[in-house]
């Protein structure tokens, strides 16, 4: 991942803000950006649109909370992201709609995605890249058709880290909530990739 492509330039944002705060944060984002691009990579299967989630989910953590205390800054960050991920999801099934209905009025008999009937141009990759495609397009399946709840408890507390408190704050639920969504999501992940990830 380019460093570059998820740099936010937070010291223009508030020129009232001390510098030391300005640094605070950029440390915070860059300690977060790698594991919030994966989670946002997952959820969109799309580099590009990932990295645009992120950026926007950094940009936004600037601009309406960075003046709030650092230990509060994961559970929001985390929060920001779900959310934008979550305006994706909704953007995507409105444009796939619209999508569906255009390429049907031009073909009634015709339902395939125009997009994929068009040809791959992609070297043929080696069968240990094969292999790893496919443990991860499978990890994307599986981690795709957990329960929202259940993903975010993963993604928040195996993939960030967060503790089971900040996750709690983050989710809006208890700690025994987050608990019992992490256990789920485990079960549910490992008895669907036992094959490719043991």
């Amino acid at each position: 991942m380019n460093k570059q492509a998820l740099a936010v330039p937070l010291a223009g944002l508030n020129p009232a803000r001390p510098m030391r705060d300005t640094r605070a944060l950029d440390r915070f984002l860059a300690s977060v950006e790698r594991r919030a691009f994966r989670i946002a990579d997952i959820a969109t299967r799309d580099r590009d649109e990932a990295l645009d989630i992120v950026q926007d989910a950094m940009m936004r953590l600037a601009k309406s909370y960075a003046d709030k205390p650092p230990e509060e800054w994961p559970a929001l960050f985390h929060r920001i992201l779900e959310n934008a991920i979550q305006d994706w999801r909704r953007r995507r099934k409105v444009r796939n709609r619209w999508l569906a209905w255009g390429s049907s009025s031009a073909d009634p008999e015709d339902d395939s995605d125009p997009i994929e009937r068009l040809p791959d141009q992609a070297p043929i990759p080696d069968a240990d890249a094969l292999m790893r495609d496919e443990a991860m397009r499978r990890l994307w399946e599986a981690l795709e058709d957990l329960p929202q709840r259940q993903r975010e408890a993963f993604s928040l507390r195996v993939w960030e880290g967060l503790s089971v408190e900040q996750t709690a704050q983050t989710m809006g639920c208890s700690d025994g909530s987050v608990k019992t969504h992490l256990s789920r999501a485990l079960a549910k992940l490992r008895g669907q990739l036992a094959e490719v990830w043991s």
